[in-house]
């Protein structure tokens, strides 16, 4: 594109964009930039689009790494320099910023844009899942859901736009069809809390479906700051307890050249490694998924994937991914896992639901199983549905009621556009 909007003479533009863990970089900061681009154009004298990262409980330090996989994005700021940046404007690489811009908010605290684009003299537009934050100092709100404008002042409801829900626009990108093949996916996490059990779990629960069903595949996407070597680790019983605590099989790295890598069991079973970073094609085959508490939960739950949601406590200090002040506590270095152990405990017994399909929907869509569980037990269920389509089909068709209409992300987009716009208007009308 020539220029920035429809009309109006070309001027130069900066997009900023605040956001913090894993999570929201996947399912909302990669929708967006993509729609920015695809709307505003490829021009990086006409539109430049930076990402400051904020410090996140969930963060695997490897954020940076997926950021600069986005071409869309021109430059990155990690978490580790985010609070010089916010208490005095200074990025670790010195960057220059144009007169003219704009704050888009994607993940971290609310405040961050109203001081941030304060000192820059940006516009601010924020995304809000569930409550719109300081909305006397916030030009726009791009809200997930209509019942979240009610909570804003009535003098304020004119910078509220309703766009959906980000989380869906993992639906949007272009599947395959649903092929005959029993395809399960094991996403065993990405971080070592989660790996740690994950892993072996995941081991068991394969063999047990291959023992029992040959002609299932299973598989394991891998997050792309985890190795293969890493994943390895975590099935060797001399570097991770729970492997013998479980009964896990060891394993063997196969690596050939023409066919994607794959984990190869004591007992025979072949379990295929995607490399391919996010797996969306891939797991929209699946017949269903295997996982954990996370935004995978959402992904999954926007591609109408049925899921079995594992809350394991046989490593009761093994979840640390807590949002606020429960999960900077069970991150501390050193007394970390026994606030974790203790925060676990208590979550665990009033939290409610963990999976986001089950929070948007306020019922079990999916299955929360919580306790020492037994992978052969969870192998058994697997199967179960297996031989019972029909209800993994209504749970497909429950979750595709719920996940709501694609387009959050072209919506949001519409919103920074008409801000553009406006500002434009309001600079020609001065003196």
């Amino acid at each position: 594109m020539s220029q920035l909007t429809s009309s109006g003479p070309k001027q130069p533009l900066d997009i900023l964009i605040l956001s913090n863990g894993p999570g929201e970089l996947v399912t909302w900061v990669r929708p967006v930039v993509q729609a920015l681009r695809q709307r505003l154009g490829e021009d990086r004298e006409q539109l430049r689009i930076s990402l400051v990262l904020s410090p996140c409980p969930n963060a695997s330090g490897e954020e940076g790494t997926i950021a600069r996989c986005y071409s869309e994005i021109d430059r990155t700021q990690t978490f580790e320099h985010f609070w010089p940046f916010l208490l005095w404007g200074k990025t670790q690489e010195g960057w220059d910023w144009r007169d003219r811009g704009i704050v888009i908010f994607l993940g971290g605290d609310q405040f961050f844009p109203v001081v941030i684009g304060k000192r820059l003299g940006y516009n601010t537009v924020t995304y809000s899942e569930w409550d719109a934050r300081w909305p006397g100092l916030i030009d726009r709100f791009a809200l997930r859901r209509e019942e979240s404008k009610l909570k804003v002042p009535a003098k304020h409801h004119h910078k509220c736009t309703v766009v959906g829900d980000l989380m869906v626009e993992a639906s949007v990108t272009t599947l395959l069809p649903k092929n005959d093949s029993e395809i399960i996916g094991l996403l065993a996490g990405s971080k070592a809390a989660k790996l740690t059990q994950g892993v072996p779990f995941m081991l068991i629960i394969a063999e047990e479906l291959h023992r029992q069903r040959p002609q299932t595949r299973c598989f394991i996407p891998m997050a792309p700051t985890l190795s293969l070597a890493e994943l390895v680790r975590y099935s060797r019983s001399d570097e991770n307890p729970m492997v013998e605590k479980l009964g896990s099989p060891s394993v063997e790295l196969c690596q050939p050249p023409d066919a994607p890598p794959y984990l190869k069991t004591s007992g025979g079973t072949e379990i295929e490694l995607h490399q391919p970073f996010p797996a969306y094609d891939r797991l929209a085959q699946c017949d269903i998924c295997v996982t954990t508490i996370g935004a995978n939960t959402a992904e999954l739950g926007a591609l109408a994937v049925p899921m079995l949601i594992l809350l394991p406590t046989q490593q009761l200090d093994a979840m640390r991914a807590w949002n606020g002040i429960p999960g900077i506590l069970a991150n501390l270095p050193g007394v970390g896992s026994s606030f974790a152990k203790a925060i676990n405990w208590y979550m665990l017994r009033n939290i409610g639901f963990t999976a986001w399909p089950n929070i948007w929907a306020n019922e079990e869509i999916v299955p929360e199983l919580i306790g020492k569980l037994e992978p052969k037990a969870i192998a058994q269920k697997i199967m179960d549905y297996l031989e019972h389509p029909e209800q993994l089909e209504a749970i497909r068709k429950r979750l595709k009621e719920v996940r709501g209409e694609s387009g959050a992300a072209q919506r949001l987009t519409d919103v920074v556009v008409d801000l553009i716009d406006a500002n434009r208007s309001d600079t020609s009308h001065q003196p």
